[in-house]
């Protein structure tokens, strides 16, 4: 059976140490979580960044920061994780959002594909525009970017900007559901979604807060290519037990080998999903 890809995301927009200590903020303690992250299983790790007053920002210099403290951090200790770093985190403002990509040219970025009504937490912009900006930003510096679906008209806006060359097939698919505002993470949910993923297509799912399970033990039902766990979607490892990125990592390798599927390394990951690994000169300029 396939092995199955873990990625952990692990600090969002709105995670702070005042929700639990456990979640990274500064750039060391993001490499000091990336490090035993990929120990416990994990070939992918998701990063958002904040200032030094904790709030989330999209300036180049704290990715740049983060990126290269998990970079040196990871080669010291030996392990090897894709570093996948986001596009939305604290600015609308669609130059900014992108320029750590030409900077650092990470391997992986996330790709919001759509716009929606964040519960009372605003509007989760993703113009037309900017996706078509992204999209060429991605293709220029060879970046996967890992298409986030939170809503089923995400779905199909992806599938469109295939067909007008914004993004290339075969695509990489991050389904998030249980947000409010968008699809609710449950099991018809996702299967619905995982009916209409194009041939060829590569997916992964997380679930946030109480779906975060339920998700993961439907992804690897319906053969799910990539599981994505961590802090940013979920606090717990059950009712009222907080977690660590640590912690939700080796509970989901130990599922997947429960149900067949050991964890991919990095490089197996790479290949799974199509992506070509950078070679370390490439991340200094």
């Amino acid at each position: 059976m396939k092995k199955v890809i873990l990625s952990a995301a692990l600090t969002g927009t709105a995670g702070s140490k005042s929700q639990t200590p456990d979640i990274p903020i500064s750039p060391e303690e993001i490499a000091a979580d990336a490090v035993a992250v990929a120990k416990a299983g994990a070939s992918m790790v998701h990063i958002h960044v904040h200032d030094e007053e904790g709030r989330p920002t999209m300036q180049t210099e704290y990715f740049r920061a983060a990126f290269e403290a998990v970079k040196e951090a990871t080669e010291k200790a030996g392990v090897d994780v894709i570093v996948n770093l986001t596009t939305s985190g604290g600015s609308n403002d669609s130059f900014l959002r992108q320029e750590h990509l030409r900077q650092l040219r990470p391997e992986v970025c996330s790709y919001d594909a759509g716009t929606f009504n964040w519960a009372l937490g605003g509007v989760f912009e993703n113009s037309p525009n900017f996706l078509v900006e992204l999209g060429k930003t991605t293709q220029q510096y060879d970046i996967k970017p890992e298409i986030e679906i939170f809503d089923a008209g995400m779905l199909s806006n992806a599938i469109a900007y295939t067909g007008y060359n914004v993004l290339k097939a075969p695509c990489h698919f991050q389904f998030v559901l249980g947000v409010v505002g968008a699809m609710d993470g449950t099991v018809e949910n996702l299967e619905y979604l995982h009916r209409r993923l194009p041939a060829g297509s590569t997916w992964s799912v997380t679930g946030i807060g109480k779906a975060h399970l339920p998700m993961l033990l439907t992804g690897l039902a319906l053969g799910c290519d990539g599981l994505r766990v961590g802090l940013e979607d979920n606090l717990y490892l059950s009712k009222g037990v907080k977690g660590t990125n640590v912690q939700l990592v080796e509970r989901a390798a130990a599922i997947a080998r429960l149900a067949g599927r050991e964890p991919a390394t990095a490089d197996e990951a790479r290949q799974m999903l199509g992506i070509t690994r950078h070679a370390l000169a490439e991340y200094q300029g």
